[in-house]
């Protein structure tokens, strides 16, 4: 494989770079393009960009951000509020922490034109890639790779032949070029996030443009002792938690509105409406409120210099499903309180449901996840690959 080429892409220069609001504000009005173009718009996903998302998380010593999770998190969770797919797209600015797991050489090759690279990929299944001359051939087809089309660096799942990684999944990753995308995301929600097939042929990776899924990072500091895995479900987390505020929130501004065409009261004037949004702002504040908390206190227990128990790593993963399931159920109130109103597919509130409930069937966030972290709190073993 051939490295990154040189291009001022990767560079984007002081005067180039704009605010999150003013990202925000293009996003919020081609919001409908993503969805009917199933992906992100290219000249958007280069705002973000332009905006720091991609460098959020890059160490400084290659002229990154070097944030905390919690701020990153922060930032993607008001991009969600906007528009799900678009802070999906956003949210893989993390991979910059996922990929410190490459050699401090390759992350050096990443980065010698600048900060702002743009990293996706698709893992599962993973496919066997062969010894050869410069590496390894890589070839197959992976699904849901959110991103990938418009990302400067795709990563797939491969079993390296004469590697022993222990049965975990080594991401072998290669300039966006080198893949061939087939449109085939067609779902019911976050629809723009572009999350097509993946497709790879005879591609030679050298093995040190390739790593372990979730292995410790090759930089110092404590965000690159954060666990990326809790750190992936997180970033993912994030984003039902931005929908569903936007969900119950547009029903708030709604519900004053016009009365029913039955003749019953505008909605603030209902009882159970009353009730039941009462109740959605609650556990909505409240799942936040765990989440953040979980997030802000293992990254103290790093920057003390201390090591993360699991006891906390599994926090950062409980608080993250517990999120996404809160943000499925607020989003539902909404969907369910609002009436006829939603069930039009440019509605709104139509779209932030859908967007919430994709969230929550992700791997990282679903139903088994609250298994894996049971088991961890009754001082069981914990299940490979959790936390």
């Amino acid at each position: 494989m051939n490295a990154i080429d040189a291009s001022s892409v990767f560079n984007v220069k002081p005067e180039e770079r704009i605010s999150l609001s003013a990202l925000l504000d293009v996003v919020r009005e081609r919001r409908v393009e993503f969805t009917r173009a199933q992906q992100v718009a290219p000249d958007v996903v280069e705002l973000m960009r332009r905006a720091g998302i991609f460098r959020a998380l890059v160490a400084r010593r290659f002229g990154g951000d070097e944030m905390t999770p919690a701020e990153f998190i922060q930032i993607i969770e008001q991009i969600a509020v906007v528009d799900g797919s678009a802070a999906w797209v956003a949210s893989f600015g993390h991979a910059s922490a996922y990929i410190a797991a490459l050699p401090v050489a390759t992350l050096e090759r990443i980065y010698e034109n600048g900060p702002d690279v743009s990293v996706c990929g698709a893992l599962f299944p993973p496919h066997n890639a062969k010894a050869v001359d410069g590496g390894l051939e890589v070839s197959g087809r992976w699904k849901f790779g959110s991103g990938t089309s418009t990302a400067d660096l795709v990563g797939v799942g491969i079993k390296a032949e004469g590697v022993d990684d222990g049965g975990a999944p080594r991401m072998a990753l290669m300039p966006r070029d080198k893949v061939t995308i087939v449109p085939n995301w067609d779902v019911n929600g976050l629809c723009g996030t572009g999350s097509h097939d993946v497709v790879v042929d005879k591609v030679v990776v050298p093995v040190e443009w390739t790593f372990i899924r979730g292995s410790a990072a090759n930089l110092d500091g404590p965000l690159f002792r954060y666990p990326v895995m809790a750190l992936a479900a997180q970033v993912l987390a994030v984003v039902g938690l931005g929908v569903a505020r936007s969900a119950l929130d547009t029903l708030i501004e709604m519900a004053g509105g016009r009365g029913s065409i039955t003749g019953a009261p505008v909605l603030a004037n209902r009882a159970y409406v009353q009730s039941e949004v009462a109740q959605a702002e609650a556990a909505l504040r409240s799942a936040r409120a765990f989440f953040y908390d979980a997030a802000e206190d293992a990254y103290a227990t790093l920057v003390a210099g201390e090591p993360l128990p699991l006891d906390k790593v599994n926090l950062l993963r409980l608080s993250s499903t517990h999120l996404a399931r809160v943000g499925v159920d607020v989003a539902q109130t909404a969907y369910r309180l609002s009436g006829t109103a939603a069930i039009y597919t440019d509605h709104p509130i139509a779209r932030q449901f859908n967007d919430a409930l994709v969230v929550a069937q992700h791997a990282f966030l679903s139903t088994g996840t609250w298994q894996s972290a049971g088991q961890i709190l009754l001082g069981l073993e914990s299940p490979p690959g959790f936390p």
